[in-house]
C-alpha cells in the first residue's frame, strides 16, 4: 500500500517564477526598496478584516514565529493550506514556504485570493483507522532506515512528491495536515514520518519540525515515536517543536537519540 497518489502543482508563487529572471543589483530608487511587498500587504489585510479562527493559538504560533525569526528567509515545508497560510509565507519573506493540500477545491479557493502562495495537491492512501496497523509497521527495520523516502521500503513513506519536494533542504516542516479528526481521514501518519525522514537525509545541519493537534492519539503516537522525544524542544498547547539534526552528516546516529535516564 502506497501512502500517496501523484500530485499537481496547482499554483507557483510569483517569487518562483521571479528565479528565472534577471534582477538588478540594487533597487533603482528609495521608494522601491522601502516599498511593502504586495504579498506581505495582502496578508495584512486579510488578518484585519477577518473574523475566522486561526488554526493555532497566539501562543502555538509564537513558537513557530521565534524559530522563523532566526532563520528565515528560508525553506518552509507546511502540510495544510489554511486561513492561516498567508502569515506563514509571510513570516517567511524572500524564502520559499511550499503548502501540500489534499483538498483540490480548497486550494483553487486559496490561491485565487492569493496568487503568490505556492501549493501542491495530493491524494494520501492511509486512513486514522489503520493507524495502529501502520505503528506497528512502522517499528520495522524497513522504517529505522534513513534513506530517501522515494527509495524507503517503508509504507509510511510518502514517494510520489515531485523531485523538489526530496531535493530542496526544508528548514522548517509543519505538520498541520492532512484531516485526522475521524475514522476515515487520512490521518498524519505519514505526514509526521515522512517529515522525519527528509529531516534526517538531508546533507547536513538540522531541521525545526512542528506538529500540530497532538492532544490527539495520532498526533501524539506518531510525533514521539518517529520525530523522537529526544528531539523535542518543547511543546506549548497542541503545538510540538522539534529539531531534528542530519544524519548523513554523522554515520551511524541511532534513529531516536539515546535516552541517557534510561541508561542508569
Amino acid at each position: 500500500m502506497s501512502s500517496s497518489k501523484p500530485i499537481s502543482k496547482t499554483n507557483l508563487s510569483q517569487e518562483k517564477e521571479e528565479q528565472n529572471q534577471v534582477k538588478p543589483e540594487g533597487c533603482p530608487t528609495t521608494q522601491q526598496c522601502t516599498k511593502m511587498p504586495i504579498s506581505l500587504s495582502d496578508a495584512l489585510v486579510h488578518y484585519a478584516t477577518s473574523n475566522v479562527t486561526p488554526q493555532q493559538t497566539f501562543d502555538e504560533i509564537s513558537v513557530s514565529k521565534r524559530v522563523l525569526d532566526k532563520k528565515s528567509p528560508c525553506n518552509f515545508l507546511v502540510f495544510g493550506l489554511g486561513h492561516d497560510s498567508p502569515m506563514w509565507a509571510s513570516l517567511n519573506h524572500g524564502g520559499r514556504t511550499l503548502f501540500i493540500e489534499e483538498d483540490k477545491a480548497w486550494i483553487e479557493i486559496v490561491t485565487k485570493k492569493f496568487p503568490n502562495l505556492e501549493a501542491y495537491h495530493v491524494v494520501y492512501d492511509t486512513k486514522v483507522k489503520h493507524s495502529d496497523k501502520l505503528m506497528e509497521l512502522g517499528r520495522s527495520e524497513e522504517c529505522r532506515s534513513v534513506t530517501d523516502p522515494r527509495n524507503s521500503k517503508c509504507e509510511l513513506a510518502l514517494k510520489d512528491f515531485p523531485a523538489d519536494f526530496y531535493e530542496t533542504k526544508w528548514d522548517l516542516i509543519m505538520v498541520d495536515a492532512p484531516t485526522g479528526y475521524h475514522e476515515e481521514a487520512p490521518g498524519r501518519m505519514s505526514a509526521i514520518y515522512t517529515a522525519g525522514l527528509l529531516a534526517r537525509n538531508r546533507e547536513d545541519g538540522e531541521t525545526d519540525v512542528f506538529v500540530h493537534d497532538v492532544n490527539r492519539p495520532v498526533e501524539d503516537e506518531f510525533s514521539a515515536t518517529f520525530l523522537c522525544k529526544g528531539y523535542m524542544r518543547e511543546q506549548n498547547g497542541r503545538l510540538r517543536h522539534f529539531t531534528i539534526p542530519s544524519h548523513r552528516a554523522r554515520a551511524g546516529r541511532p534513529f531516536c537519540p539515546v535516552d541517557v535516564n534510561r541508561r542508569r
